[in-house]
């Protein structure tokens, strides 16, 4: 249903771990909202090459704030989330009087945006939370405990869950934790996975000169952080180059994290750092060459509950792109990619190194599981699959 039907309906969309539109779930929703004929505005904070306190971008007005730091530890994330709670709260009330909107569209991490939208229906304004990541599953896999703040986190999550209207999951294992440890009504869970729009991840022609001078090049794309096995990776890495002798492979790792320089200092520690490249976070066209000049591309993903219920977008970004893939073997992973991926045992970076070789020397196996996953993307996973299915959910938050 179309939302200019009448009076135009108004969307606050609440995001606290990226800016937009860098956050490309976010950006794709807001964008399809705003099509539908929606108004939309989001709060955000701001980011590297996101500066501007607000921003119009393709009739989407966007109000950033600070953080005090990129947390790390349970300080740093309090100090974090208790930051951003405040902004949300501020922004929020300068778009309710400037913009207006009907209903505030919350993304997670973390789960304590409840407290603006619940403030906010307490005004008849409606509440949809859009479930990203598993965050007490997160926390224990960052910090390996089950302790208060694990508590806290569980409970956020039911509160999160009580006070929605309507709740969007990125894939069943989401829907199922919405249902049973959140208790909301099956009828207004959707499942919206994050697919990615073929438009944007365009297949382009190699750059030669980012393996630099060897043969292949193993790419990856993502954040560098503790549950995203970058050290797995550079372990496989080691393996390959200095157990295997294969020093003809490159390694291009794309993206930023809290992680990016100890990864870094890990790489030369291990002996592999002449033959990893660490971009940081990087523009679109520069992460579209690394990737589209791989040969094989890698989600080293540690095994654990999170990412084992996690649908991770760089997996669909690879297959869009037609790359094989080489990750280990997780239920998630498993469903995105099928054929178009090799399964390496869990947390194993022998057997990952081994699966990328395995790759590097079959040209033909590698085009045809670069081919599968492509078509998938195409005829199952690709956004444009996923715009009726946010529609409908939206249609249900306004009892359409």
């Amino acid at each position: 249903m179309m939302a200019s039907a009448g009076k135009k309906r108004r969307v606050l969309i609440i995001v606290e771990n990226l800016p937009s539109p860098f956050d490309r779930r976010v950006w794709q929703e807001a964008t399809t909202l705003d099509e539908a004929g929606y108004e939309v505005s989001i709060i955000c904070p701001t980011g590297k090459g996101y500066e501007s306190k607000h921003e119009l971008i393709d009739g989407i007005h966007i109000y950033r704030h600070n953080l005090p730091l990129e947390a790390e530890g349970a300080l740093g994330y309090l100090m974090e989330y208790s930051a951003a709670l405040f902004w949300e709260f501020v922004l929020a009330w300068r778009v309710l009087l400037t913009r207006g909107f009907d209903a505030i569209h919350a993304c997670n991490p973390p789960d304590n945006i409840f407290l603006v939208g619940g403030f906010f229906k307490l005004f008849g304004k409606k509440f949809l939370f859009d479930h990203h990541d598993i965050n007490p599953e997160l926390y224990e896999a960052k910090f390996g405990r089950r302790d208060f703040f694990y508590k806290v986190m569980l409970a956020w999550e039911r509160w999160t869950f009580k006070i929605a209207d309507v709740s969007i999951a990125t894939n069943e294992s989401y829907k199922r934790i919405a249902i049973e440890r959140g208790g909301m009504p099956e009828e207004r869970v959707f499942v919206v996975r994050s697919g990615p729009k073929l438009e944007r991840m365009k297949i382009m022609p190699p750059v030669n000169a980012l393996k630099k001078g060897r043969d292949y090049l193993v790419g990856y794309v993502g954040v560098m952080g503790a549950q995203e096995g970058i050290d797995y990776l550079l372990r496989s890495a080691r393996y390959i180059i200095h157990e295997l002798g294969r020093t003809d492979v490159h390694f291009g790792l794309v993206g930023g994290g809290t992680s990016l320089e100890e990864m870094e200092a890990y790489a030369n520690e291990l002996g592999v750092g002449d033959y990893v490249t660490f971009t940081g976070r990087v523009p679109d066209q520069e992460m579209l060459e690394m990737l589209n000049t791989a040969d094989v591309c890698v989600n080293p993903d540690v095994a654990n509950e999170m990412n084992d219920k996690s649908t991770m977008n760089k997996i669909m970004e690879y297959m869009a792109l037609g790359k094989p893939i080489v990750q280990f073997d997780l239920s998630e992973g498993r469903f995105s990619a099928q054929e178009a991926s090799l399964y390496a045992r869990e947390n194993d970076e022998q057997d990952m190194a081994n699966k990328i070789i395995e790759l590097l020397d079959n040209p033909q196996k590698r085009e045809e599981m670069g081919a599968f996953g492509r078509k998938r993307v195409e005829e199952e996973l690709a956004w444009n699959h996923e715009v009726p299915k946010l529609l409908h959910a939206y249609d249900v938050l306004f009892g359409a």
